[in-house]
C-alpha cells in the first residue's frame, strides 16, 4: 500500500482533529472518539494503510535507540503526522499545541503511557516521555501546525 493511500485514509481523520480545543484533553478525546470512533471503518481503514506501511518498509524509514519512525505528511488539515513503533521509552518533548495520538497494539498487551489501544490526547504545553509498555505500539501522532519541542532527559 503506498503512502498516497495512507495519506487518504488520513484526510478525514486530521479534518476531525483540527478544530478540537485540546486545552482540556479528556473533552479532546471524548470529541474525538465520538467523531472517529476506533473500532469505525475510518479509524479500520487508517489502521490496515499504517500497517501496510510498516510492513512495506516505507512508513518507518528510520531508527534511533531500537524505535523505529517516519513522516507521514508535513501538513494535513494544518496538522503533521508522524509515525512511531515502539516498545520502550522515547525521547522526552513537549507539545506547544498539544497532540492527538492514535495508537495501535500490534504485540502484547500494549499500553502508550498507561492508555490501551486507541486514541489518547495531549494538551497544549504538556510535556511527557513517551513510553509504550506490555508490547509494542504503532502510533500516529497528529501535531497542530507540526510543532514539538523535544528536551533533554
Amino acid at each position: 500500500m503506498s503512502k498516497e493511500l495512507l495519506i487518504e485514509a488520513l484526510n478525514p481523520l486530521a479534518a476531525a482533529i483540527a478544530p478540537l480545543a485540546l486545552e482540556d484533553p479528556a473533552a479532546a478525546r471524548a470529541a474525538v472518539e465520538a467523531a472517529l470512533p476506533f473500532g469505525g471503518p475510518a479509524v479500520a481503514a487508517a489502521r490496515a494503510a499504517a500497517e501496510a506501511g510498516a510492513r512495506d518498509g516505507w512508513l518507518l524509514p528510520r531508527e534511533a535507540d531500537g524505535i523505529r519512525f517516519g513522516r507521514v505528511v508535513k501538513d494535513l488539515c494544518g496538522l503533521s503526522v508522524d509515525a512511531v513503533l515502539m516498545d520502550r521509552p522515547g525521547p522526552r518533548h513537549r507539545h506547544p499545541l498539544g497532540e492527538v495520538d492514535l495508537c495501535f497494539t500490534t504485540q502484547g498487551d500494549a499500553r502508550f503511557d498507561g492508555h490501551p489501544e486507541g486514541w489518547v490526547v495531549y494538551g497544549p504545553d504538556s510535556v511527557h516521555v513517551p513510553t509504550v509498555r506490555g508490547g509494542t505500539m504503532l502510533i500516529l501522532y497528529f501535531l497542530p501546525a507540526g510543532k514539538i519541542e523535544f528536551l533533554e532527559a
